[in-house]
């Protein structure tokens, strides 16, 4: 169920704010109170994102979220390592990381120099 296009939108509110996370089950909650989904759709929907995104980045692409930001693949160098117990030199091989970085308008927003607009509801 959409509200009607005429009435304002409410930011929403997450109940984790108690808690530094958001759980997979926290947003299809959000989907079927939000979008009128039924809870199995939005347990599904959520899922989908996820796989994409985790498909994507293991594919070796990088993933843009329009006014969100972007998961970058970043392949990081072979580099000389130390035990922190033992002060032993170990190597540490080349690997890939996943960076994050937040868009310019995901930044304003949670700097508070923006007010929230209907791309983050």
């Amino acid at each position: 169920m959409n509200a009607p296009e005429d009435s304002p939108r409410s930011p929403v509110i997450l109940s984790s704010l108690e808690t530094p996370t958001l759980t997979k089950a926290e947003l299809a909650e959000l989907l079927f109170d939000r979008l009128g989904l039924n809870k199995r759709e939005s347990k599904d929907m959520v899922e989908a994102f996820f796989e994409i995104v985790h498909g994507t980045l293991v594919e070796g692409q990088d993933v843009k979220l329009s006014s969100f930001g972007n998961f970058n693949i970043r392949r990081k160098a072979p580099r000389p390592g130390r035990n922190p117990r033992t002060g032993e030199s170990i190597p540490i091989k080349a690997r890939n990381v996943v960076t994050f970085h937040a868009s310019h308008k995901l930044k304003s927003v949670v700097q508070g120099d923006t007010p929230v607009e209907g791309d983050f509801e």
